[in-house]
């Protein structure tokens, strides 16, 4: 905050310089007086300096000094009154029997307060009331309280910008100091005019259980794959247990946590772990409350008890997404992991695994001595000789479809076009050498990873990683490891497996939900006795596992990366199905194990129509956007389509909305919707050709908690007030301060001043003052002079 401006002047005048060489006389004929009688020590230094100041004094009056100083100039600068009509204001603190909008009405009555006729006289008040947005007012007659949020930073902001061009001395701010859109530290307040905080309430919290910061998080971890985590904020129950709610859209409890208050002020950190029981969009609520006392339900116990019910629950939304999940295995022989790995995803609905199994590898062309006049490969002979142009021959591999969508699915071998493998989420590469693969197809792979954004996993085998030729291929360019040759060392007999930090880390690679649990299961393993050793690991790749052998070297066992739009794993063991061997027990580790890494190689992969809600965080009843991105099989923009969305809102009505194509987006599509009602609102949005065949659907959904956000604190945030006063150049004000801070504003920096000036003696009180310090002086001096016998 700016201090007054005002400062001192001597007038000039002709007497100025005659009245100095006087001043400059009489000085100098005082001096000599006393060095005359005997020379200045001790005593007669005080008495000097008496008379000296008392001469100085009065050659000042004299010369009649000025009071100099500028002020705003009446009516030539606006001043905004900004008032709070969010609902935290209708909460009584500590020891009150008013709502702090009674206190805010009070201050802002025209009748009563004198401050806003004082502040009148300098300038042209203008009156605005917020809650989510800026609203006009005239007397302030429209307060209510019963906004659903307290937008201070945005309200601030547009009233910076409608007084861009216009002397605006500054922004009187009348709020508890509690918004929705101001959760970043680093919020920007630059090129705002001065804002003075009035602050609205006590500094003592009022008692209260809030939720607050909700998260979800989604995971391949088998046994709970959606983890739910809220922080509940106490105030004032100490002593008194609290209950944890996790509810379904229905209301029906699913999971109860129990904490007991030791502190009056408290704050803990709840997880939910749970696996829904089906797929799409789904809504839970978190609710708490305190223990209700004997003979009185909860719901009366917290009124009496809490300042508001309405943050003691948040909605969240969990999307499970629907399948099936298809993932293609590719293998150079029959061998057991294919069989494990079938059996770990007989009974789950969303991953379906389709198999192209080499039999044999192709053989030379020259003729057998077979049969006279037969061209095809006898291992085929007997099956079906209805329609030789489809057997295999002698120089093509023999191949085994297996759990293929139809007969034309993979009919041709490995896909060859990327609408064909396109339609996959996943592949994975077992013990198959790259010299089964056209150079065509390889680099099909890497863009069904880098851009499909598919899932790529390659496991372990002699025809695998270097042993299989992959080095300087495109599929060498996906993995997270190099495949560069390796120096003769001694075989490998065993070795055992081992997680990381960075697999600790990872709920997908652990089996159990407790880490002793998880060491032991690990020391239990068996060994492995098939490992590709590699050369290194790539730059921004993680290890998830490693596997340690007899010698106690350790090589890296699992490794992950991001690729482009998708994802790469390398699985160097190539006998995981030795595990599955050990035990029932064991079988059922192995297979879970499979089951959490297939489910993460799937994991986020994009759908061919997809949508999604951007959404922000710190506005209330915001305009959501709903935007759709619609591909080909190629997974090509669609252009010449068609994009509706139908939105169920919480109080179960729905609206159909049309997404309009988004300009220099090709196949992006978006329309906006605002979120006025708290709750759960899912979307459902198709995509349609021009001649209204369905191409595809896609769903989603997101959540609003208006009061929730409104009500996470009810503490009187003084901090945010004063951090907004001293980035403005403003200062923090209390209510009863506000007749002193009307006269003091007009003194202060503002846009539009005017010059005043009045004699400084003449300022009240200073010449009386003035004249009584003379006599002090000369009478002072003349006592002293007497009472040790000077003349």
């Amino acid at each position: 905050m700016m201090a007054p401006i005002a400062y001192i002047a001597i007038p000039t005048s002709r007497w100025l310089g005659p009245a100095g060489l006087l001043l400059l006389a009489a000085l100098i004929l005082l001096l000599w007086s006393y060095r005359r009688a005997r020379p200045l020590r001790g005593f007669h230094r005080v008495c000097f300096a008496l008379k000296t100041l008392g001469v100085l004094i009065l050659a000042l009056w004299l010369l009649e000094p000025m009071w100099i100083g500028r002020r705003a100039k009446a009516g030539a600068n606006s001043l905004a009154i900004l008032a709070d009509n969010s609902s935290t204001m209708t909460i009584r603190d500590v020891g009150q029997t008013k709502r702090r909008g009674d206190f805010l009405r009070e201050a802002l009555d025209t009748e009563t307060a004198g401050w806003l006729a004082k502040l009148a006289e300098n300038f042209e008040i203008r009156r605005y009331f917020f809650d989510s947005r800026l609203h006009r007012t005239l007397d302030f007659s429209e307060l209510a309280f019963d906004g659903q949020a307290s937008a201070i930073g945005t309200n601030l902001r547009v009233l910076a910008d409608r007084f861009q061009d216009k002397p605006l001395a500054g922004i009187l701010l009348m709020t508890d100091g509690n918004p929705t859109d101001l959760s970043t530290p680093a919020y920007d307040l630059s090129g705002l005019p001065p804002v003075y905080p009035v602050v609205v309430g006590h500094r003592d919290p009022p008692k209260d259980i809030a939720v607050t910061n909700v998260s979800v998080t989604q995971t391949a971890f088998e046994d709970a794959p959606v983890t739910i985590q809220a922080d509940v904020a106490v105030t004032g129950f100490a002593g008194q247990t609290i209950s944890v709610d996790l509810k379904d859209s229905t209301g029906a409890v699913v999971q109860t946590k129990k904490w007991l208050l030791k502190k009056r002020h408290d704050k803990q950190r709840f997880r939910f772990r749970l696996r829904p029981q089906r797929a799409g969009v789904l809504f839970y609520t978190i609710a708490a409350n305190a223990a209700r006392l004997p003979a009185e339900s909860a719901e009366q116990e917290n009124r009496s008890q809490e300042a508001t019910l309405l943050n003691n629950q948040r909605t969240v939304v969990v999307k499970r997404d629907e399948g099936p999940y298809r993932i293609l295995y590719v293998t150079g022989r029959p061998n057991w992991e294919y069989k494990f790995l079938r059996r770990a995803i007989e009974e789950d609905e969303q991953i379906h695994l389709v198999g192209l199994i080499r039999a044999a590898k192709r053989e030379p062309k020259y003729d057998w001595r077979g049969r006279a006049g037969e061209q095809s490969n006898p291992l085929f002979r007997g099956y079906d000789t209805q329609n030789q142009e489809q057997t295999e021959e002698y120089d093509q591999p023999v191949l085994v479809r297996l759990n293929t969508r139809d007969a034309e699915e993979l009919r041709d071998g490995f896909p060859r076009t990327a609408e064909e493998l396109y339609a996959y989420h996943a592949v994975i590469l077992d013990d198959i050498e790259a010299e089964f693969f056209l150079r065509d197809q390889m680099d099909l792979i890497r863009r069904f990873v880098s851009e499909r954004g598919g899932g790529f996993l390659m496991l372990g085998g002699k025809e695998s990683f270097q042993q299989g030729q992959y080095a300087h291929t495109p599929i060498s360019s996906i993995l997270p490891v190099y495949l560069d040759r390796l120096p003769e060392s001694p075989r490998i007999k065993r070795t055992r497996m081992a997680l990381t930090r960075g697999g600790w880390l990872q709920p997908w690679a652990r089996l159990r939900d407790n880490e002793q649990a998880e060491r032991e299961r690990l020391r239990a393993m068996p060994d492995f006795r098939v490992l590709n050793r590699l050369r290194g690991v790539k730059p921004g790749a993680q290890v998830i596992a490693t596997v340690d052998d007899e010698r106690d070297a350790r090589y890296p066992a699992l490794i992950v990366q991001r690729f482009g739009n998708g994802r790469s794993a390398a699985l160097p063991i190539g006998d995981v199905w030795r595990w599955g061997l050990q035990s029932p027990e064991m079988r059922e580790d192995m297979e879970k194990f499979w089951r959490q890494t297939l489910r993460w190689l799937v994991a986020n992969v994009p759908q061919r129509i997809s949508v999604e809600v951007v959404q922000g965080a710190d506005l209330a009843q915001q305009a959501v956007r709903l935007r759709v991105y619609a591909r080909d099989k190629d997974f090509q923009p669609l252009d010449n389509v068609f994009a509706e969305i139908e939105i169920q809102r919480p109080a179960g009505d729905s609206i159909r909305l049309n997404a309009q194509p988004v300009a220099h987006q090709s196949g992006v599509f978006e329309t906006t919707l605002v979120s006025r009602a708290s709750g759960g609102y899912s979307v459902h949005a198709v995509i349609t050709d021009a001649e209204g065949n369905r191409i595809g659907a896609a769903e989603t959904g997101w959540t609003v908690d208006l009061l929730a956000q409104e009500f996470a604190s009810l503490q009187v945030n003084r901090a945010l007030l004063e951090d907004i006063a001293r980035q403005t150049g403003g200062r923090v004000v209390e209510l009863d301060e506000l007749d002193r801070f009307a006269r003091m504003l007009p003194h202060l920096q503002v846009p539009i001043t005017t010059t005043w000036s009045k004699p400084l003696f003449d300022l009240p009180g200073l010449g009386p003052a003035a004249f009584l310090l003379v006599l002090i002086c000369f009478g002072s001096e003349w006592a002293l002079r007497r009472w040790k016998g000077m003349p």
